[in-house]
């Protein structure tokens, strides 16, 4: 009996074992283990690129290596490429596993096809594997030589490689040395990846690797014609470090680069858009800076009318060239209003660049503009815009009737989320020119019941003493607010008390009680301390001295300055020579988020 039992606990964990091992066998690995290794080509093909749509989205596909290595002998193209990709991705995991494939890296660098050559070249140069550097010495010496450009080009990207992974093998194989040289080739694109290659070199070392001579900087004046866009960039880029003999040299660099201005990419613009800021320090004729600006101009509007992730970053490169020249856009205010299918973010970044482009001459059409967002149903487009009008009058006095009418007839439209934002806008506003639009503290007053944020409500309060002079039912509506003190917002409170003191120090006679009941519920019953601190500093002062309690509180507040907008100039400066890049569009410096080559973490 017991051998029976024995005998079928045996044969249950056989047949448990064999589901465990098909179930196995059915998994995703194993199945594109078995057409990795099929006698078919198209069935090999198909499963490699099966692999690779599993890499990218993050599978663990590790486990397939060596089986993706086994096809590697191919002459499909394709195949290669997806395959040299694999081990790309994880040989640094399986360094050991990659030296098997070196004879085939060896081998396709002398293949007849360039594309393969070079595919082999910048494969091995981005293992980034010291194994490999061995192997890698004399197929780059030779593709550096190469009869293709192609191939060449590729080899001195491949030679920053091998400088980070080793400088001394970099050195001593005069490799350094043969990017220079490339200097010199008849490809322009060789050209502008050697300006490259020997950027990134100078990034990683001390910077004394390579340095940019006048003779050198007019050959890459001529190359940077030629070439793509991302070559024009890099070309651009090293012109930008260098430091022009005199006058005449930098006045010709700049006029030999002004048409890259007119490129399709945005990239090209804003970089050659950097270099003419950069070299107005040279340049000392205001008739050709004057010229200068003007052919700036239409390269930048033009941005505008691109997809909006493009729209967005020349917005943000905009604004922080307005910061340095405020009256460079002035003419093409129209250029910059919003249309109904802008993300939000750009509208964001057109309305501040539209502030800042503003000036007395075409306010009232801004003013207009601005009216018009303001009654849109985005409830955070429609703060902005409010803001904006607010920003415009205070700081430019002559527009100020114009933008408060505005506000006004915003308030009148009596849409809650507008009427919190105007109110608040209004608070600045009153504050910027005293005693100037004492009329519109009657419409806040008859507006009350429409106002509920915090900050607007405080802002009302604060109206309420500051005017109360020049409001009918002035003590009405105070009491009615003070019978809520202990429901509002602390910020609300403090002005609540403000005003209630101010009133009673205008008129006394019938601001007693209401200033009894407002401190007695604030000291007594408020939880919050500064409002407790506060009731209590005005309840001893208007005991202890009247008089000094009039000078304190009604004592004439210097008007609300302009805020400004603008970045610290020695930060401004930063991003100013980092125009084009990340940083301009983060408004953050380049070394806050990108390590240098000797700070790497881990």
């Amino acid at each position: 009996m017991m051998n029976a039992a024995i005998q079928t606990s045996l044969a249950q964990l056989q047949i448990l074992k064999a589901k465990a091992l098909a179930v196995l066998r059915k998994g995703e690995n194993y199945e594109l283990k078995t057409e990795l290794n099929s006698e078919y080509k198209e069935r090999r093909k198909e499963a490699v690129r099966r692999v690779i749509a599993n890499m990218t989205v993050g599978k663990d596909v590790s486990g397939l290596f060596t089986d993706v290595l086994k096809n590697m002998h191919t002459d499909d193209l394709e195949s290669k490429k997806l395959i040299y990709l694999y081990l790309i991705n994880y040989a640094k995991t399986k360094p050991d596993l990659v030296i098997l494939a070196i004879n085939t890296f060896v081998k396709d660098a002398e293949d007849g096809n360039p594309l393969i050559r070079a595919l082999a070249i910048r494969t091995m140069g981005c293992l980034h594997v010291q194994e490999v550097l061995d192997y890698l010495c004399d197929p780059l010496r030779r593709c550096l030589a190469d009869a293709n450009p192609y191939v060449r080009k590729t080899a001195v990207m491949c030679v920053a490689k091998v400088y980070d992974l080793n400088r001394a093998v970099a050195e001593e194989n005069g490799f350094v040395d043969a990017v220079r040289a490339a200097l010199a080739d008849s490809n322009m694109m060789v050209v502008a990846n050697a300006v490259s290659a020997l950027a990134e070199i100078n990034a990683m070392g001390r910077g004394d690797v390579w340095r940019l001579d006048a003779a050198t900087a007019g050959k890459l004046l001529t190359a940077v014609n030629e070439c793509v866009e991302w070559g024009q960039i890099a070309i651009l880029e090293a012109l930008i470090d260098y430091v022009p003999g005199d006058e005449k040299e930098a006045e010709s660099i700049c006029e030999r680069v002004l048409p890259r201005l007119q490129h399709a990419n945005g990239g090209v613009v804003l970089t050659t858009v950097r270099l003419l800021l950069k070299y107005e320090a040279h340049v000392r004729r205001a008739d050709l800076l004057a010229q200068f600006e003007k052919k700036m101009v239409p390269p930048l509007i033009t941005l505008l009318a691109s997809e909006p992730e493009i729209q967005y970053v020349a917005l943000r490169n905009i604004n922080l060239i307005l910061q340095r020249r405020p009256r460079l856009l002035g003419k093409e205010i129209r250029a910059f209003f919003c249309k109904y299918n802008d993300p939000i973010y750009v509208k964001f970044e057109k309305i501040d660049v539209l502030v800042r482009i503003c000036s007395e001459r075409n306010a009232e059409p801004l003013l207009n503009e601005l009216k018009e967002y303001a009654k849109e149903v985005d409830v955070d487009f429609v703060r902005c815009a409010v803001a904006a009008i607010g920003r415009l009058a205070i700081r430019h006095e002559a527009a100020a009737d114009k933008a408060v009418a505005v506000l006004v007839e915003l308030l009148q439209m009596k849409v809650d989320y507008a009427v919190q934002a105007v109110v608040a806008v209004l608070g600045e506003v009153l504050r910027r020119y005293p005693r100037r639009f004492e009329g519109v503290v009657a419409t806040l007053c008859e507006h009350a019941d429409y106002i509920r944020e915090p900050e607007a409500r405080a802002v009302y309060a604060w109206a309420l003493g500051e005017y109360s002079e020049h409001i009918d039912g002035a003590l009405g509506l105070l009491s009615a607010a003070a019978e809520s003190l202990l429901e509002e917002d602390a910020r609300v409170q403090l002005a609540l008390l403000s005003a209630v003191v101010k009133f009673f120090l205008k008129q006394p006679q019938r601001g007693q009680q209401l200033v009894v009941r407002a401190l007695q519920c604030a000291t007594e019953k408020c939880a919050n301390p500064d409002v407790r601190d506060r009731a209590y500093i005005y309840w001893r002062l208007l005991s202890a001295d009247p008089t000094a309690a009039r000078t304190v509180a009604l004592s004439e507040k210097p008007p609300v300055c302009p805020e400004s907008t603008n970045l610290p100039d020695a930060l401004l400066a930063e991003l100013a020579a980092e125009l084009g890049c990340v940083s301009s569009v983060l408004q953050k410096p380049a070394r806050h988020f990108v390590y240098a080559h000797s700070e790497k973490p881990g």
